[in-house]
């Protein structure tokens, strides 16, 4: 979940589905997956489509940003979740 989530969003649902199915809708691992999904967001497609409509070419720095941004928030979910 934690790979899959900035790359896709879709790809993101069909792991969470499957980490359900696997472990049970009431197990640790899913509701860490269910607050992963709700917490964090496909950073290159939307980097891309904001970006692409005002026409910025460097996003370095907010991809960084996001790229962290992303685990502080898996960490979080996992130590709420615990």
């Amino acid at each position: 979940m934690f790979i899959i989530k900035p790359l896709s969003g879709s790809g993101s649902i069909a792991v969470l589905t499957d980490i359900c199915r696997t472990y049970g809708v009431d197990s640790l691992e899913a509701n860490i997956a269910s607050v992963m999904m709700g917490s964090t967001e496909t950073i290159f497609y939307t980097l891309s489509l904001y970006f692409g409509v005002v026409e910025i070419k460097r996003i370095r720095h907010a991809l960084i940003v996001s790229l962290l941004i992303h685990l502080i928030s898996t960490l979080i979910a996992v130590w709420i979740i615990r």
